[in-house]
Protein backbone atom coordinates (compact mmCIF):
# COMPACT_ATOMS: atom_id res chain seq x y z
CA UNK A 1 0.00 0.00 0.00
CA UNK A 2 1.06 3.61 -0.50
CA UNK A 3 1.22 4.58 3.20
CA UNK A 4 2.72 8.00 2.46
CA UNK A 5 3.47 8.57 6.14
CA UNK A 6 5.98 5.73 6.06
CA UNK A 7 7.43 6.67 2.68
CA UNK A 8 8.11 10.36 3.37
CA UNK A 9 11.53 11.09 4.85
CA UNK A 10 11.35 12.92 8.21
CA UNK A 11 14.48 14.82 7.15
CA UNK A 12 12.61 16.21 4.14
CA UNK A 13 9.64 17.23 6.32
CA UNK A 14 11.92 18.86 8.89
CA UNK A 15 13.91 20.67 6.20
CA UNK A 16 10.73 21.89 4.54
CA UNK A 17 9.35 23.18 7.85
CA UNK A 18 12.59 25.03 8.65
CA UNK A 19 12.66 26.83 5.30
CA UNK A 20 8.93 27.60 5.53
CA UNK A 21 9.42 29.19 8.96
CA UNK A 22 12.36 31.24 7.65
CA UNK A 23 10.31 32.37 4.62
CA UNK A 24 7.21 33.21 6.68
CA UNK A 25 9.28 35.09 9.28
CA UNK A 26 10.90 37.19 6.56
CA UNK A 27 7.65 37.85 4.70
CA UNK A 28 5.72 38.80 7.84
CA UNK A 29 8.36 41.34 8.82
CA UNK A 30 8.21 43.17 5.50
CA UNK A 31 4.78 44.86 6.07
CA UNK A 32 5.84 45.87 9.59
CA UNK A 33 9.01 47.47 8.18
CA UNK A 34 6.95 49.21 5.51
CA UNK A 35 4.83 50.62 8.34
CA UNK A 36 7.95 51.81 10.18
CA UNK A 37 9.35 53.50 7.06
CA UNK A 38 6.11 55.44 6.61
CA UNK A 39 5.63 56.29 10.31
CA UNK A 40 9.26 56.91 11.31
CA UNK A 41 10.92 57.80 8.04
CA UNK A 42 8.56 59.44 5.57
CA UNK A 43 6.49 61.22 8.24
CA UNK A 44 9.59 62.66 9.94
CA UNK A 45 11.76 63.09 6.85
CA UNK A 46 14.46 60.80 8.28
CA UNK A 47 16.23 59.71 5.06
CA UNK A 48 18.87 57.64 6.90
CA UNK A 49 16.16 55.61 8.63
CA UNK A 50 14.48 54.98 5.25
CA UNK A 51 17.80 53.74 3.75
CA UNK A 52 18.65 51.54 6.73
CA UNK A 53 15.22 49.96 6.85
CA UNK A 54 15.10 49.63 3.06
CA UNK A 55 18.39 47.71 2.99
CA UNK A 56 17.10 45.36 5.71
CA UNK A 57 13.93 44.83 3.66
CA UNK A 58 16.03 43.97 0.57
CA UNK A 59 18.03 41.45 2.63
CA UNK A 60 14.80 39.93 3.99
CA UNK A 61 13.45 39.68 0.44
CA UNK A 62 16.61 37.84 -0.63
CA UNK A 63 16.22 35.51 2.36
CA UNK A 64 12.57 34.92 1.38
CA UNK A 65 13.54 34.02 -2.19
CA UNK A 66 16.37 31.69 -1.11
CA UNK A 67 14.18 29.99 1.51
CA UNK A 68 11.39 29.53 -1.06
CA UNK A 69 13.84 28.02 -3.59
CA UNK A 70 15.27 25.61 -1.01
CA UNK A 71 11.79 24.65 0.21
CA UNK A 72 10.52 23.98 -3.32
CA UNK A 73 13.65 21.93 -4.12
CA UNK A 74 13.23 19.76 -1.01
CA UNK A 75 9.51 19.17 -1.58
CA UNK A 76 9.92 18.48 -5.32
CA UNK A 77 12.81 16.09 -4.74
CA UNK A 78 10.96 14.21 -1.99
CA UNK A 79 7.80 13.96 -4.10
CA UNK A 80 9.80 12.58 -7.03
CA UNK A 81 11.59 10.09 -4.76
CA UNK A 82 8.30 8.81 -3.34
CA UNK A 83 6.80 8.66 -6.85
CA UNK A 84 9.75 6.62 -8.08
CA UNK A 85 9.29 4.25 -5.15
CA UNK A 86 5.56 3.82 -5.79
CA UNK A 87 6.10 3.18 -9.53
CA UNK A 88 8.72 0.58 -8.64
CA UNK A 89 6.33 -1.10 -6.19
CA UNK A 90 3.54 -1.17 -8.79
CA UNK A 91 5.84 -2.70 -11.41
CA UNK A 92 7.16 -5.27 -8.95
CA UNK A 93 3.62 -6.17 -7.91
CA UNK A 94 2.40 -6.52 -11.50
CA UNK A 95 5.37 -8.74 -12.36
CA UNK A 96 4.39 -11.06 -9.48
CA UNK A 97 0.64 -11.18 -10.21
CA UNK A 98 -1.00 -14.12 -11.92
CA UNK A 99 -2.46 -13.61 -15.39
CA UNK A 100 -6.06 -13.52 -14.19
CA UNK A 101 -5.31 -10.65 -11.80
CA UNK A 102 -3.52 -8.62 -14.49
CA UNK A 103 -6.45 -9.18 -16.84
CA UNK A 104 -8.87 -8.14 -14.10
CA UNK A 105 -7.50 -4.57 -14.10
CA UNK A 106 -6.35 -4.37 -17.72
CA UNK A 107 -3.05 -3.25 -19.18
CA UNK A 108 -4.31 0.23 -20.16
CA UNK A 109 -5.49 0.92 -16.61
CA UNK A 110 -2.23 -0.39 -15.14
CA UNK A 111 -0.28 2.04 -17.31
CA UNK A 112 -2.52 4.92 -16.18
CA UNK A 113 -2.10 3.94 -12.53
CA UNK A 114 1.69 3.76 -12.76
CA UNK A 115 1.96 7.13 -14.55
CA UNK A 116 -0.95 9.56 -14.23
CA UNK A 117 -2.17 8.34 -10.84
CA UNK A 118 1.33 8.42 -9.38
CA UNK A 119 1.76 11.96 -10.74
CA UNK A 120 -1.39 13.07 -8.88
CA UNK A 121 -0.04 11.65 -5.63
CA UNK A 122 3.33 13.31 -6.28
CA UNK A 123 1.69 16.67 -6.95
CA UNK A 124 -0.34 16.61 -3.73
CA UNK A 125 2.68 15.43 -1.74
CA UNK A 126 4.76 18.32 -3.07
CA UNK A 127 1.93 20.76 -2.33
CA UNK A 128 1.61 19.31 1.17
CA UNK A 129 5.30 19.77 1.90
CA UNK A 130 5.07 23.35 0.68
CA UNK A 131 1.67 25.03 0.59
CA UNK A 132 -0.23 22.84 3.05
CA UNK A 133 2.27 23.72 5.77
CA UNK A 134 3.10 27.20 4.48
CA UNK A 135 -0.49 28.50 4.22
CA UNK A 136 -1.61 27.82 7.84
CA UNK A 137 1.61 29.22 9.31
CA UNK A 138 1.33 32.30 7.10
CA UNK A 139 -2.39 32.72 7.88
CA UNK A 140 -1.92 32.44 11.65
CA UNK A 141 1.05 34.83 11.60
CA UNK A 142 -0.81 37.37 9.45
CA UNK A 143 -3.89 37.19 11.69
CA UNK A 144 -1.85 37.76 14.88
CA UNK A 145 0.15 40.64 13.40
CA UNK A 146 -2.89 42.32 11.82
CA UNK A 147 -4.61 42.16 15.23
CA UNK A 148 -1.52 43.70 16.84
CA UNK A 149 -1.70 46.59 14.34
CA UNK A 150 -5.36 47.35 15.16
CA UNK A 151 -7.63 45.07 17.22
CA UNK A 152 -10.73 47.08 16.24
CA UNK A 153 -9.95 46.97 12.52
CA UNK A 154 -9.39 43.20 12.70
CA UNK A 155 -13.16 42.79 13.16
CA UNK A 156 -13.46 43.14 9.38
CA UNK A 157 -12.18 39.57 9.11
CA UNK A 158 -15.21 38.28 11.04
CA UNK A 159 -17.20 39.11 7.90
CA UNK A 160 -14.74 38.55 5.04
CA UNK A 161 -13.31 35.19 6.20
CA UNK A 162 -16.72 33.41 6.61
CA UNK A 163 -17.83 34.83 3.24
CA UNK A 164 -14.62 33.53 1.60
CA UNK A 165 -14.94 30.11 3.24
CA UNK A 166 -18.59 29.79 2.13
CA UNK A 167 -17.81 30.71 -1.48
CA UNK A 168 -14.80 28.38 -1.58
CA UNK A 169 -16.89 25.53 -0.15
CA UNK A 170 -19.51 26.01 -2.88
CA UNK A 171 -16.88 26.01 -5.60
CA UNK A 172 -15.06 22.97 -4.21
CA UNK A 173 -18.31 21.07 -3.67
CA UNK A 174 -19.09 21.43 -7.37
CA UNK A 175 -15.57 20.65 -8.63
CA UNK A 176 -14.58 17.66 -6.47
CA UNK A 177 -16.96 15.10 -8.11
CA UNK A 178 -15.62 16.12 -11.52
CA UNK A 179 -12.02 15.68 -10.39
CA UNK A 180 -12.90 12.18 -9.19
CA UNK A 181 -14.12 11.26 -12.68
CA UNK A 182 -10.95 12.43 -14.42
CA UNK A 183 -8.93 9.27 -13.67
CA UNK A 184 -11.70 6.97 -14.92
CA UNK A 185 -11.97 8.95 -18.14
CA UNK A 186 -8.17 8.86 -18.51
CA UNK A 187 -8.38 5.05 -18.29
CA UNK A 188 -10.98 5.00 -21.04
CA UNK A 189 -8.93 7.30 -23.26
CA UNK A 190 -5.76 5.22 -22.82
CA UNK A 191 -7.64 1.98 -23.48
CA UNK A 192 -9.01 3.15 -26.83
CA UNK A 193 -5.68 4.73 -27.82
CA UNK A 194 -3.78 1.54 -26.94
CA UNK A 195 -6.23 -0.63 -28.86
CA UNK A 196 -5.85 1.64 -31.86
CA UNK A 197 -2.06 1.43 -31.77
CA UNK A 198 -1.80 -2.32 -31.28
CA UNK A 199 -4.54 -3.14 -33.78
CA UNK A 200 -3.78 -0.50 -36.40
CA UNK A 201 -3.26 -3.03 -39.22
CA UNK A 202 -6.51 -4.86 -38.44
CA UNK A 203 -8.36 -1.52 -38.29
CA UNK A 204 -7.02 -0.55 -41.71
CA UNK A 205 -7.68 -3.99 -43.19
CA UNK A 206 -11.35 -3.77 -42.21
CA UNK A 207 -11.64 -0.10 -43.21
CA UNK A 208 -12.60 0.80 -39.65
CA UNK A 209 -10.29 3.81 -39.33
CA UNK A 210 -13.19 6.26 -39.34
CA UNK A 211 -15.11 4.19 -36.79
CA UNK A 212 -12.11 3.99 -34.43
CA UNK A 213 -11.35 7.68 -34.92
CA UNK A 214 -14.96 8.48 -34.03
CA UNK A 215 -14.76 6.22 -30.96
CA UNK A 216 -11.56 7.93 -29.82
CA UNK A 217 -13.00 11.37 -30.61
CA UNK A 218 -16.04 10.61 -28.44
CA UNK A 219 -13.87 9.51 -25.49
CA UNK A 220 -11.54 12.47 -26.06
CA UNK A 221 -14.47 14.87 -26.17
CA UNK A 222 -15.92 13.39 -22.97
CA UNK A 223 -12.52 13.72 -21.27
CA UNK A 224 -12.17 17.31 -22.47
CA UNK A 225 -15.71 18.25 -21.46
CA UNK A 226 -15.21 16.91 -17.94
CA UNK A 227 -11.90 18.74 -17.57
CA UNK A 228 -13.24 21.98 -19.03
CA UNK A 229 -16.19 21.86 -16.66
CA UNK A 230 -13.94 21.16 -13.65
CA UNK A 231 -11.44 23.87 -14.60
CA UNK A 232 -14.21 26.35 -15.37
CA UNK A 233 -15.55 25.92 -11.85
CA UNK A 234 -12.05 26.17 -10.36
CA UNK A 235 -11.43 29.31 -12.42
CA UNK A 236 -13.94 31.09 -10.14
CA UNK A 237 -11.45 30.79 -7.27
CA UNK A 238 -9.32 33.73 -8.37
CA UNK A 239 -12.23 36.13 -9.10
CA UNK A 240 -13.82 35.17 -5.77
CA UNK A 241 -10.53 35.73 -4.01
CA UNK A 242 -10.05 39.07 -5.76
CA UNK A 243 -13.63 40.13 -4.97
CA UNK A 244 -13.37 39.29 -1.27
CA UNK A 245 -9.88 40.79 -0.98
CA UNK A 246 -10.97 43.99 -2.75
CA UNK A 247 -14.09 44.24 -0.58
CA UNK A 248 -11.99 43.66 2.54
CA UNK A 249 -9.48 46.32 1.47
CA UNK A 250 -12.28 48.81 0.78
CA UNK A 251 -13.75 48.17 4.24
CA UNK A 252 -10.29 48.44 5.84
CA UNK A 253 -9.55 51.74 4.05
CA UNK A 254 -12.95 53.23 4.91
CA UNK A 255 -12.75 52.27 8.59
CA UNK A 256 -9.01 52.86 8.83
CA UNK A 257 -9.37 56.27 7.18
CA UNK A 258 -11.68 57.32 9.98
CA UNK A 259 -9.18 56.09 12.58
CA UNK A 260 -6.39 58.05 10.86
CA UNK A 261 -8.57 61.18 10.68
CA UNK A 262 -9.25 60.88 14.41
CA UNK A 263 -5.55 60.32 15.11
CA UNK A 264 -6.15 56.83 16.56
CA UNK A 265 -4.02 55.06 13.92
CA UNK A 266 -0.83 55.97 12.01
CA UNK A 267 -0.89 55.73 8.19
CA UNK A 268 1.88 53.12 8.18
CA UNK A 269 -0.17 50.80 10.39
CA UNK A 270 -3.04 50.92 7.88
CA UNK A 271 -0.70 50.00 5.02
CA UNK A 272 0.73 47.09 7.08
CA UNK A 273 -2.79 45.97 8.02
CA UNK A 274 -3.83 45.86 4.34
CA UNK A 275 -0.75 43.72 3.53
CA UNK A 276 -1.47 41.36 6.42
CA UNK A 277 -5.11 41.03 5.36
CA UNK A 278 -3.96 40.07 1.84
CA UNK A 279 -1.63 37.43 3.34
CA UNK A 280 -4.42 36.07 5.54
CA UNK A 281 -6.94 35.77 2.74
CA UNK A 282 -4.32 34.44 0.32
CA UNK A 283 -3.48 31.65 2.78
CA UNK A 284 -7.16 30.61 2.67
CA UNK A 285 -6.96 30.70 -1.12
CA UNK A 286 -3.89 28.43 -1.21
CA UNK A 287 -5.47 26.01 1.25
CA UNK A 288 -8.64 25.78 -0.83
CA UNK A 289 -6.67 25.10 -4.02
CA UNK A 290 -4.82 22.25 -2.31
CA UNK A 291 -8.10 20.86 -0.97
CA UNK A 292 -9.47 20.68 -4.53
CA UNK A 293 -6.48 18.51 -5.51
CA UNK A 294 -6.80 16.12 -2.58
CA UNK A 295 -9.98 14.28 -3.80
CA UNK A 296 -8.36 13.51 -7.16
CA UNK A 297 -5.22 12.32 -5.38
CA UNK A 298 -7.37 10.20 -3.05
CA UNK A 299 -8.96 8.51 -6.05
CA UNK A 300 -5.50 7.95 -7.53
CA UNK A 301 -4.17 6.59 -4.24
CA UNK A 302 -7.13 4.21 -3.98
CA UNK A 303 -6.48 2.96 -7.53
CA UNK A 304 -2.80 2.44 -6.76
CA UNK A 305 -3.65 0.67 -3.51
CA UNK A 306 -6.01 -1.62 -5.40
CA UNK A 307 -3.01 -2.90 -7.35
CA UNK A 308 -0.63 -3.04 -4.38
CA UNK A 309 -3.18 -4.90 -2.24
CA UNK A 310 -3.82 -7.54 -4.88
CA UNK A 311 -2.76 -11.04 -4.00
CA UNK A 312 -1.79 -13.39 -6.78
CA UNK A 313 -3.92 -16.50 -7.03
CA UNK A 314 -0.62 -18.37 -7.40
CA UNK A 315 1.43 -18.50 -4.21
CA UNK A 316 5.06 -19.55 -4.02
CA UNK A 317 5.95 -22.81 -2.31
CA UNK A 318 9.12 -23.41 -0.33
CA UNK A 319 10.30 -26.80 -1.61
CA UNK A 320 13.13 -27.33 -4.08
CA UNK A 321 13.19 -29.46 -7.22
CA UNK A 322 15.25 -32.55 -6.48
CA UNK A 323 17.57 -33.50 -9.33
CA UNK A 324 19.31 -36.87 -9.04
CA UNK A 325 22.32 -37.28 -11.38
CA UNK A 326 21.51 -39.68 -14.18
CA UNK A 327 17.77 -39.64 -13.49
CA UNK A 328 15.56 -38.60 -16.39
CA UNK A 329 13.35 -35.60 -15.80
CA UNK A 330 9.64 -36.33 -15.73
CA UNK A 331 6.52 -34.19 -16.15
CA UNK A 332 3.19 -35.66 -15.08
CA UNK A 333 -0.42 -34.43 -15.18
CA UNK A 334 -2.51 -36.45 -12.76
CA UNK A 335 -6.24 -35.96 -13.51
CA UNK A 336 -5.78 -32.18 -13.85
CA UNK A 337 -8.75 -29.83 -14.12
CA UNK A 338 -8.63 -26.04 -14.37
CA UNK A 339 -11.50 -23.59 -14.10
CA UNK A 340 -11.21 -19.82 -14.26
CA UNK A 341 -12.56 -17.96 -11.20
CA UNK A 342 -16.33 -17.38 -11.50
CA UNK A 343 -16.47 -19.41 -14.75
CA UNK A 344 -19.44 -21.72 -15.30
CA UNK A 345 -17.37 -24.75 -16.29
CA UNK A 346 -13.73 -25.90 -16.44
CA UNK A 347 -11.50 -24.88 -19.35
CA UNK A 348 -9.76 -28.26 -19.29
CA UNK A 349 -10.88 -31.34 -17.42
CA UNK A 350 -9.29 -34.63 -16.33
CA UNK A 351 -6.03 -34.18 -18.25
CA UNK A 352 -3.75 -37.14 -17.58
CA UNK A 353 -0.33 -37.91 -19.09
CA UNK A 354 3.32 -38.60 -18.32
CA UNK A 355 6.33 -37.50 -20.39
CA UNK A 356 10.06 -37.84 -19.79
CA UNK A 357 13.24 -36.09 -20.91
CA UNK A 358 14.16 -36.87 -24.50
CA UNK A 359 10.51 -37.26 -25.46
CA UNK A 360 8.16 -34.91 -27.28
CA UNK A 361 4.61 -34.25 -26.15
CA UNK A 362 2.25 -32.73 -28.70
CA UNK A 363 -1.15 -31.18 -27.94
CA UNK A 364 -3.63 -30.70 -30.75
CA UNK A 365 -7.26 -29.66 -30.95
CA UNK A 366 -9.64 -27.08 -32.30
CA UNK A 367 -9.79 -23.43 -31.35
CA UNK A 368 -10.84 -23.03 -27.72
CA UNK A 369 -10.19 -26.67 -26.88
CA UNK A 370 -7.82 -25.76 -24.01
CA UNK A 371 -4.42 -26.32 -25.61
CA UNK A 372 -2.86 -23.05 -24.40
CA UNK A 373 -4.36 -23.57 -20.94
CA UNK A 374 -2.37 -26.82 -20.62
CA UNK A 375 0.84 -24.99 -21.60
CA UNK A 376 0.03 -22.23 -19.06
CA UNK A 377 -0.44 -24.89 -16.38
CA UNK A 378 3.00 -26.31 -17.19
CA UNK A 379 4.47 -22.82 -16.83
CA UNK A 380 2.51 -22.38 -13.60
CA UNK A 381 0.81 -19.29 -14.96
CA UNK A 382 -2.25 -21.06 -13.53
CA UNK A 383 -2.53 -23.61 -10.73
CA UNK A 384 -4.65 -26.71 -11.22
CA UNK A 385 -8.12 -26.44 -9.68
CA UNK A 386 -8.23 -30.20 -9.23
CA UNK A 387 -5.61 -32.90 -9.66
CA UNK A 388 -1.86 -32.49 -9.51
CA UNK A 389 0.99 -31.48 -11.82
CA UNK A 390 4.40 -32.84 -10.85
CA UNK A 391 7.92 -32.23 -12.09
CA UNK A 392 10.38 -34.91 -11.00
CA UNK A 393 7.77 -36.03 -8.50
CA UNK A 394 7.31 -32.56 -6.95
CA UNK A 395 3.91 -30.87 -7.00
CA UNK A 396 4.36 -27.55 -8.84
CA UNK A 397 2.26 -25.83 -6.18
CA UNK A 398 4.94 -26.64 -3.60
CA UNK A 399 7.62 -24.89 -5.68
CA UNK A 400 8.31 -21.20 -6.18
CA UNK A 401 7.26 -19.64 -9.47
CA UNK A 402 10.89 -18.61 -10.02
CA UNK A 403 12.09 -22.22 -9.77
CA UNK A 404 9.39 -23.47 -12.13
CA UNK A 405 10.09 -20.75 -14.68
CA UNK A 406 13.79 -21.56 -14.42
CA UNK A 407 13.05 -25.08 -15.63
CA UNK A 408 11.00 -23.99 -18.65
CA UNK A 409 11.82 -22.36 -21.96
CA UNK A 410 8.59 -20.80 -23.19
CA UNK A 411 7.65 -19.63 -26.67
CA UNK A 412 4.16 -18.01 -26.67
CA UNK A 413 1.60 -17.94 -29.46
CA UNK A 414 2.29 -14.29 -30.16
CA UNK A 415 5.97 -13.82 -30.86
CA UNK A 416 7.16 -11.06 -28.55
CA UNK A 417 10.58 -9.45 -28.91
CA UNK A 418 11.93 -6.60 -26.82
CA UNK A 419 13.44 -3.37 -28.10
CA UNK A 420 17.22 -3.60 -28.27
CA UNK A 421 19.28 -5.94 -30.44
CA UNK A 422 19.07 -9.60 -31.45
CA UNK A 423 21.91 -10.29 -29.02
CA UNK A 424 20.09 -8.60 -26.09
CA UNK A 425 16.96 -10.62 -26.88
CA UNK A 426 18.97 -13.84 -26.86
CA UNK A 427 20.50 -12.83 -23.51
CA UNK A 428 16.93 -12.55 -22.24
CA UNK A 429 16.93 -16.35 -22.35
CA UNK A 430 20.40 -16.71 -20.83
CA UNK A 431 22.23 -13.66 -19.52
CA UNK A 432 25.75 -15.04 -19.98
CA UNK A 433 25.18 -16.81 -23.31
CA UNK A 434 28.22 -16.73 -25.59
CA UNK A 435 28.02 -15.81 -29.27
CA UNK A 436 28.72 -19.46 -30.10
CA UNK A 437 25.69 -20.58 -28.03
CA UNK A 438 23.53 -17.89 -29.63
CA UNK A 439 24.51 -18.87 -33.18
CA UNK A 440 23.90 -22.54 -32.35
CA UNK A 441 20.40 -21.70 -31.05
CA UNK A 442 19.70 -19.60 -34.15
CA UNK A 443 20.79 -22.50 -36.33
CA UNK A 444 18.44 -24.94 -34.57
CA UNK A 445 15.61 -22.39 -34.85
CA UNK A 446 16.29 -21.98 -38.60
CA UNK A 447 17.08 -18.30 -38.04
CA UNK A 448 20.83 -18.33 -38.64
CA UNK A 449 20.67 -17.62 -42.38
CA UNK A 450 18.55 -14.47 -42.20
CA UNK A 451 20.46 -13.11 -39.15
CA UNK A 452 23.78 -13.64 -40.98
CA UNK A 453 22.31 -11.71 -43.90
CA UNK A 454 21.75 -8.66 -41.70
CA UNK A 455 24.49 -6.02 -41.88
CA UNK A 456 25.04 -5.92 -38.10
CA UNK A 457 24.36 -9.60 -37.42
CA UNK A 458 23.65 -10.19 -33.73
CA UNK A 459 23.86 -6.44 -33.11
CA UNK A 460 21.03 -5.71 -35.55
CA UNK A 461 18.41 -3.51 -33.89
CA UNK A 462 15.06 -4.91 -32.78
CA UNK A 463 12.16 -2.48 -32.56
CA UNK A 464 9.49 -2.76 -29.88
CA UNK A 465 7.63 -6.02 -30.41
CA UNK A 466 10.05 -6.95 -33.21
CA UNK A 467 7.95 -5.10 -35.79
CA UNK A 468 10.98 -4.69 -38.09
CA UNK A 469 10.92 -8.47 -38.72
CA UNK A 470 8.35 -10.64 -40.45
CA UNK A 471 6.03 -12.89 -38.45
CA UNK A 472 8.06 -16.01 -39.29
CA UNK A 473 11.34 -14.31 -38.41
CA UNK A 474 9.96 -13.15 -35.07
CA UNK A 475 8.78 -16.66 -34.24
CA UNK A 476 12.16 -18.17 -35.08
CA UNK A 477 13.98 -15.59 -32.96
CA UNK A 478 11.62 -16.35 -30.04
CA UNK A 479 12.29 -20.07 -30.48
CA UNK A 480 16.04 -19.40 -30.53
CA UNK A 481 15.71 -17.35 -27.33
CA UNK A 482 14.12 -20.35 -25.59
CA UNK A 483 16.77 -22.73 -26.95
CA UNK A 484 19.59 -20.49 -25.67
CA UNK A 485 18.20 -20.95 -22.17
CA UNK A 486 18.78 -24.73 -22.35
CA UNK A 487 15.93 -25.53 -19.94
CA UNK A 488 14.60 -28.90 -18.77
CA UNK A 489 11.25 -28.32 -20.49
CA UNK A 490 10.52 -26.58 -23.79
CA UNK A 491 6.97 -25.31 -24.29
CA UNK A 492 6.14 -24.24 -27.84
CA UNK A 493 2.63 -22.80 -27.65
CA UNK A 494 1.51 -22.84 -31.29
CA UNK A 495 4.91 -21.32 -32.06
CA UNK A 496 5.29 -22.83 -35.55
CA UNK A 497 2.09 -21.37 -37.01
CA UNK A 498 3.88 -18.61 -38.97
CA UNK A 499 6.44 -21.02 -40.44
CA UNK A 500 6.11 -22.65 -43.84
CA UNK A 501 5.95 -26.47 -43.95
CA UNK A 502 9.58 -26.82 -45.03
CA UNK A 503 10.93 -24.60 -42.22
CA UNK A 504 8.58 -26.27 -39.74
CA UNK A 505 9.89 -29.73 -40.68
CA UNK A 506 13.55 -28.61 -40.60
CA UNK A 507 13.08 -27.02 -37.18
CA UNK A 508 11.45 -30.12 -35.71
CA UNK A 509 14.24 -32.35 -37.09
CA UNK A 510 16.82 -30.03 -35.52
CA UNK A 511 14.98 -30.11 -32.20
CA UNK A 512 14.87 -33.94 -32.20
CA UNK A 513 18.57 -34.26 -32.98
CA UNK A 514 19.94 -31.46 -30.81
CA UNK A 515 17.62 -31.45 -27.78
CA UNK A 516 17.84 -34.92 -26.29
CA UNK A 517 17.98 -34.22 -22.54
CA UNK A 518 14.87 -32.10 -22.22
CA UNK A 519 11.11 -32.52 -22.40
CA UNK A 520 9.60 -30.87 -25.49
CA UNK A 521 5.95 -29.79 -25.43
CA UNK A 522 4.48 -28.64 -28.74
CA UNK A 523 1.03 -27.06 -28.93
CA UNK A 524 -0.11 -26.95 -32.55
CA UNK A 525 -3.05 -27.11 -34.92
CA UNK A 526 -1.24 -28.77 -37.83
CA UNK A 527 -1.00 -32.57 -38.00
CA UNK A 528 2.34 -32.27 -39.78
CA UNK A 529 3.78 -30.49 -36.73
CA UNK A 530 2.71 -33.12 -34.19
CA UNK A 531 2.75 -36.43 -36.10
CA UNK A 532 6.29 -37.38 -35.05
CA UNK A 533 5.73 -36.73 -31.33
CA UNK A 534 6.19 -39.55 -28.81
CA UNK A 535 2.82 -38.75 -27.25
CA UNK A 536 -0.06 -36.75 -28.72
CA UNK A 537 -2.94 -35.39 -26.66
CA UNK A 538 -6.14 -34.62 -28.54
CA UNK A 539 -8.37 -32.02 -26.85
CA UNK A 540 -11.95 -31.18 -27.69
CA UNK A 541 -13.88 -28.59 -25.70
CA UNK A 542 -11.54 -29.01 -22.73
CA UNK A 543 -11.83 -32.81 -22.70
CA UNK A 544 -9.01 -35.26 -23.42
CA UNK A 545 -10.56 -37.30 -26.25
CA UNK A 546 -7.43 -39.03 -27.49
CA UNK A 547 -3.96 -39.97 -26.31
CA UNK A 548 -1.22 -41.88 -28.09
CA UNK A 549 1.02 -41.82 -31.15
CA UNK A 550 0.00 -40.65 -34.60
CA UNK A 551 -0.80 -44.12 -35.99
CA UNK A 552 -2.72 -45.12 -32.87
CA UNK A 553 -4.85 -41.99 -32.89
CA UNK A 554 -5.78 -42.43 -36.54
CA UNK A 555 -7.44 -45.68 -35.50
CA UNK A 556 -8.76 -44.77 -32.04
CA UNK A 557 -9.66 -41.05 -32.09
CA UNK A 558 -12.49 -39.75 -34.24
CA UNK A 559 -11.55 -36.11 -33.47
CA UNK A 560 -7.95 -36.68 -34.57
CA UNK A 561 -9.12 -38.40 -37.74
CA UNK A 562 -11.39 -35.46 -38.54
CA UNK A 563 -8.50 -33.00 -38.07
CA UNK A 564 -6.39 -35.24 -40.33
CA UNK A 565 -9.05 -35.29 -43.04
CA UNK A 566 -9.50 -31.53 -42.88
CA UNK A 567 -5.79 -30.95 -43.50
CA UNK A 568 -4.84 -33.73 -45.95
CA UNK A 569 -6.36 -35.44 -48.91
CA UNK A 570 -7.22 -39.09 -48.47
CA UNK A 571 -4.07 -41.18 -48.25
CA UNK A 572 -1.77 -38.25 -47.41
CA UNK A 573 -0.10 -37.50 -44.09
CA UNK A 574 0.17 -41.07 -42.84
Amino acid sequence: MIELGKRISWKAVLGSIIFIIIQVFAELNLPNMTSNIINNGVATGNINYIWRTGIIMILLTIVTVLAAICGVYISAREAQRVGKQIRGDIYHKVMSLSKDKVNQIGSASLITRSTNDVEQVQLVLMMFLRMMMFAPIMGIGAAVLSYSQSPDLARVFFVSVPVLITLLALIMGSAVPLFKKIQQKTDRLNLIFREGLTGVRVIRAFNKSEYEEARFAEANKDFMANNVKAMSIISFLMPVMTLVLSGTNIAIILIGGDYIALGDMPVGNLVAFINYSAMLLFSFMMTSMILTMIPRAQVSAARINEVLRMESTIQDGTEQIETIPGERKELRFDNVTYQFPHAERPVVQNIDFEIKAGQTLAIIGGTGSGKSTVSNLIMRFYDATEGKITLNGKDLRLLSQHDVHNQVGYVPQKANLFSGTIRSNMHFGKGDATDEEIWKALEIAQAKDFVEGLELGLDSPVEQGGTNFSGGQRQRLCIARAIVKQPDIYVFDDSFSALDFKTDASLRRALRSEITDSIVVIVAQRISTVKDADLILVLDNGQLVGKGKHEELLESSETYSEIMKSQFKEGEGK
